[in-house]
Order: C-alpha cells, then sequence, then structure tokens
C-alpha cells in the first residue's frame, strides 16, 4: 500500500506563492485601472474634439454698410404701399452699400468677388428693416449684416491663407478687403443669435437649430404624455394585481427583451401602422412621439415595476389593517412612495427619446425644414436627426454647426440626466 506523500508546505513555497498571487493581484489592478484611464482619455478626446470644433458656432461674422434707402429703387412712384416695398430690389441696394467700401473696384469679375462678401439673407433684412418702418426709404444707415459663411470660416481660421487660392475658395483679393474691413473696424464676430432662433438652410451662415429644438420639445411632449402614464399603469397591475400565472410571465418576458429591441424596428413598426396603415402624415411630431412612445414603453415599466418594488410590503400590509382597500392601499401609500423611482425611469427613458434618430428617420422625419414648427401636426426635425443632415453636407461652415448642434442636444441629455439624479437622491428613501 503506497502512501501519498504530503505536500511541500515549506516557509519558501508559502511565500513563493504568496508573492506569485501578489503579483497576479497587482496586474490585475493594473488592467482594470488601465482600462478606465483609456475610458477617461477617449471620453476626453471625443468632448475636446467635439467641443473645439462647435464653440466657435455661437459666433458670427458680421459686415457694418452704410445703406441708402434709394427711393429710385425701392419706390419709384413715391406710394409707399407694402405690395411695391415688396417687389424692390433690395440686393441692388446691398450692392451699392458694398461698392462704397471698394470705391475702386469696377471690373465685373472684381465686383462678383465683393459682392460675395455677404450672405444673401442681407436683402432680405433690408426687406425686413423696410417693411417695419417704411420711413427709412430716402435715408441712409448703418447696419450690420451677416458675412457670407467663407468669410467666416476664414476669420475663425478655418479657411488657410497659405492654402491654394484654388482650393480655399477665398481669394487673395477678397482676402486683402477682408483685411482692410476688419482694420477699420466694420468686420467683427458677435454672439450668433441666429443660430438659436433660425430654422434649417443651405446656407451654413443663416442654419439655426431653432426648428430642431422645437421639433424635439413637441416630440417629448407626446412621448411623455403617452408613454408616462401608460407606462406607470402597466407597472402597477402587473405588480400589484395580475395573477402570476404563465400568461404574465409571458408579458413580463416580452417587456423586457422589447427593452433590447433596437430602435429601428420602432420605427419600422411606426412606419406600417400609423403611416402606411392609419394614414397619419410623415414628418411630424405627433408621430415621432408615437413611436418614441413605443420605445420608452419598455423602461418605463421596468423601472416603475423595480420602483414598487422596493416599497417594504408593511406598507400595504398597514394600510389593508387599517381598513384600506387594495387600490386604496395602493393608489394612497405604495404609488407615492414610489414615484421618486418612476420618475427617475420617465426622465431616463425621456433622455434616451431624446438622442434617437433611428426611427425618426424612417417616417420622414429628414426632411428639410426651414420653418419653426408651431404645431404638433407641422413638419419638423429633431435635433439628433438636424446633425445627421448638417454632417452630410459638402460645406465647410456646416462642421461646425454640426459639433454646435452636438454641444445642444449634450446640454439637454446632461440637464435630464442631472434631474433624475436629484429626484432620486432628494425624494428616495431607502428601508
Amino acid at each position: 500500500m503506497t502512501q501519498r506523500s504530503a505536500p511541500d508546505r515549506s516557509p519558501s513555497r508559502v511565500e513563493q506563492s504568496l508573492k506569485r498571487r501578489y503579483r497576479a493581484e497587482r496586474r490585475f489592478r493594473f488592467y482594470g485601472q488601465l482600462a478606465v484611464a483609456l475610458g477617461l482619455a477617449f471620453v476626453v478626446l471625443l468632448f475636446g474634439s467635439i467641443f473645439s470644433k462647435g464653440y466657435s458656432a455661437f459666433e458670427q461674422t458680421y459686415l457694418k454698410l452704410s445703406v441708402y434707402y434709394d427711393p429710385e429703387i425701392l419706390d419709384p412712384n413715391g406710394t409707399r404701399k407694402p405690395e411695391d416695398l415688396a417687389d424692390a430690389d433690395y440686393g441692388a441696394i446691398v450692392k451699392a452699400a458694398l461698392r462704397v467700401t471698394a470705391p475702386d473696384v469696377e471690373a465685373r469679375s472684381e465686383l462678383k468677388e465683393l459682392y460675395g462678401l455677404v450672405s444673401n439673407s442681407a436683402a432680405r433684412a433690408l426687406e425686413a428693416r423696410v417693411k417695419a418702418d417704411p420711413s427709412l426709404v430716402g435715408q441712409r444707415e448703418a447696419m450690420w449684416v451677416l458675412a457670407s459663411d467663407r468669410v467666416d470660416q476664414l476669420l475663425k481660421g478655418y479657411i488657410g491663407r497659405n492654402e491654394p487660392e484654388e482650393t480655399r475658395g477665398v481669394s487673395n483679393r477678397q482676402i486683402g478687403w477682408i483685411e482692410g474691413l476688419k482694420a477699420g473696424g466694420v468686420l467683427e464676430q458677435r454672439f450668433n443669435r441666429k443660430f438659436f432662433t433660425a430654422g434649417d438652410s443651405r446656407e451654413p451662415e443663416q442654419a439655426g437649430v431653432a426648428g430642431a429644438v422645437v421639433g424635439s420639445f413637441f416630440t417629448l411632449i407626446v412621448t411623455l404624455c403617452l408613454s408616462f402614464p401608460i407606462g406607470v399603469a402597466a407597472a402597477v397591475y402587473l405588480e400589484e394585481f395580475a395573477p402570476k400565472n404563465r400568461v404574465t410571465d409571458l408579458i413580463e418576458v416580452n417587456i423586457n427583451n422589447l427593452a433590447a429591441v433596437p430602435s429601428i424596428v420602432f420605427g419600422l413598426l411606426g412606419l406600417a401602422v400609423c403611416i402606411q396603415f392609419f394614414g397619419m402624415p410623415r414628418s411630424v411630431p405627433l408621430v415621432g412621439g408615437l413611436v418614441l412612445t413605443l420605445m420608452t414603453l419598455p423602461t418605463i415599466i421596468i423601472a416603475s415595476r423595480a420602483a414598487l418594488k422596493s416599497v417594504p410590503p408593511s406598507i400595504r400590509e398597514a394600510a389593508l389593517g387599517m381598513g384600506a382597500s387594495r387600490v386604496q392601499a395602493i393608489m394612497h401609500h405604495v404609488l407615492p412612495l414610489a414615484m421618486p423611482g418612476m420618475l427617475t425611469g420617465g426622465i431616463l427613458g425621456m433622455a434616451r427619446a431624446l438622442g434617437e434618430s433611428a426611427p425618426l428617420l424612417l417616417i420622414g422625419m429628414v426632411a428639410f425644414i426651414v420653418d419653426v414648427p408651431k404645431r404638433l401636426t407641422d413638419p419638423s426635425t429633431v435635433l439628433p436627426v438636424q446633425v445627421y443632415l448638417w454632417a452630410r453636407s459638402s460645406e465647410r461652415a456646416f462642421v461646425e454647426r454640426t459639433s454646435g448642434a452636438i454641444i445642444i442636444l449634450l446640454v439637454f441629455l446632461l440637464v435630464m440626466n442631472g434631474l433624475a439624479v436629484i429626484l432620486r437622491s432628494r425624494f428616495e428613501r431607502r428601508w
């Protein structure tokens, strides 16, 4: 009969084993710290890239012109009628003001380059001024108008002066005029209010996020008004009243699975049901809100059920023991205590809905929308889709517009997530 040899437990073997364990532990900690550092580095790189390209979108270059509202051009009959003023050639007024800044320019090619210093919105701005105050006809005033996007990009450093003239989009002659105007104090960068008040535009210097922001607001209002009450009601029923059988088990499994379904699937569902079956209009916040409601319902139901489960059973038992009915116990005692967790889930669901673009692309909210929507049935777009549209544009100036819109979207997301954290920390009760 053979005897097993006793394991070697000499001090040297134990010490070597401990050293191997400590080395493995240090390696594991190092790998974890390295992963965290890499993650933070990539986040800093991403945000740094976005902010470095997007902060300049909040400034825009303006050119000060000495405008003479020539009555021979605006109102040759002297009637001051709105229809006569509407038909006037305001572009000629802008061109005349530009020729004052460079009186030595006479050749047609040079005049074309000179006229290219200002945005084509300058004529519309003059028209709005005259319509608001017809007494300006025949007078002269100094007026700041939008410079063209290429002038703006040159002053912001996105177009290099050392680039070849044929590729940079700004001629050497125009650069000379720009430097002279800047030195004269009539060309400067100002806060870009138009970026926050205007809708989309083919011209980068005129494009704004107002239409997308209002469209996102309307869409989220529809989503919130539908998803939160339905989600809370479904959670209360499944958690407090539904019998435990195969049917409710199947419903719970499907709800959990729907939370992981790609968002584009909900867009296909909205396209098939809302638009093709019910004939609802495309590209409107009402349909967008219905689609996002379907997408956010699983998240709200799961969060609401978790909030209901966190309420101790003693609350229910105490209410029932005092003579309250099942409905009274739930509505008057359990639901108020679970509401902070439900609100947190609702806000997080809204934050996810705010950042979605794939389902909205399928229902037509990718259209080019100039006017800011005023109703739930007006054509509109949302911030993520606006970012997508601008990112596809070939114009250089749309790069900073894209990053600026991303910054606004991130601010909204941070505010909504911060609000969820505040509500949870302020009203949550620990049992």
